[in-house]
Parts: C-alpha cells; sequence; structure tokens
C-alpha cells in the first residue's frame, strides 16, 4: 500500500529496488554504458526519487495529456514518490497503485521488449489495454506502435528475466 513520503527528493537518478539501492542512469550505470538487471533486483524507474519524472500517473488515463503532479499531493509506493494533481487522483493511486503505474517499473516498453534497460520519459507513452507504457523517445514509441502487440508479447516474456538479472 503506498505511504506518505518522509521527504521528496532523494539523491539518486534512478531508483534500484530489492536487495539494496544502486545509482543507475537512464541506459546504464553512471558511466552510461547499457547494462542488465542484477539478480533479485526489481527496478522502478524515478528521477531524483521521483516516479515518471513527477507527473501524475492517473492524469494519463482520465485526462487528455499528462499532467504535472503536485508536491502536496504525493506518495512514496515501491521506493519512488509518486506525484498527483489532486486528492482524487491520489485517493485513485493509492486504491489500486498497480492499475496506474506504468508497466516494467516506468522504463521504456520497446527498450525492455528488446532486453534493455533505458529509461522511460512520460511524454511519450501510449496506453494499451488498459495499461500505461512508457518509452525512451518519439521514435522508439513509433517503432513500438508499428507493432504493440507483439511488443508486449516480447517485453512480457523478457521482464521476468530483466527483473531476476538473466
Amino acid at each position: 500500500m503506498p505511504q506518505k513520503p518522509a521527504r521528496l527528493m532523494r539523491p539518486a537518478w534512478t531508483l534500484v529496488l530489492g536487495l539494496g539501492l544502486e545509482l543507475c542512469c537512464g541506459l546504464g550505470v553512471l558511466d552510461g554504458s547499457p547494462r542488465s538487471a542484477e539478480a533479485g533486483t526489481l527496478y522502478i524507474s524515478a528521477q531524483e526519487g521521483i516516479a515518471i519524472g513527477g507527473y501524475d500517473p492517473v492524469s494519463f488515463f482520465v485526462a487528455p495529456a499528462p499532467l504535472p503532479g503536485r508536491s502536496d499531493h504525493a506518495v512514496m509506493w515501491k521506493g519512488a514518490v509518486w506525484m498527483f494533481e489532486n486528492a482524487e487522483n491520489q485517493a485513485r493511486f493509492e486504491a489500486d497503485p498497480r492499475a496506474f503505474a506504468p508497466r516494467y517499473g516506468g522504463h521504456c516498453a520497446y527498450g525492455i521488449a528488446r532486453g534493455k534497460i533505458a529509461s522511460g520519459d512520460p511524454l511519450n507513452w501510449e496506453i494499451v489495454e488498459g495499461r500505461l507504457y512508457l518509452f525512451h523517445t518519439p521514435r522508439v514509441e513509433d517503432l513500438w506502435r508499428g507493432d504493440s502487440a507483439e511488443m508486449i508479447a516480447a517485453a512480457g516474456e523478457v521482464w521476468p528475466g530483466i527483473m531476476r538479472g538473466h
């Protein structure tokens, strides 16, 4: 269940949750090299400890475009702070966070389908069958949309292995 955050900012580019926290940045570790997940690690992408760039995850589903969240409407879930545009969206998320959180920890869905971890950009997104998917760039979003059903199937097979580090 989500909790109120003790503080809103954490000094990390990306939180890596599971057996411990690791610092990562975008497509790889601090040096920028591509990397795979380590065994027993669950990834939640969060810039400065804030999930999906501070955008309200519920707004993707209820507004014409994603809305920035506010620090006075925030909860801690899965080791990241999730921000909301209003109290109603916050309550909806708290009731069922998995319904609104992006798939694959907010990482680029196309990258995950290809076995790579890349940060997802909340300005590049799509909802398919009620699930939110983020993409690293508009280009990979277009590639994804070329065959999203195949991409979802591939990512669904690859994601558990990425979380296990295989």
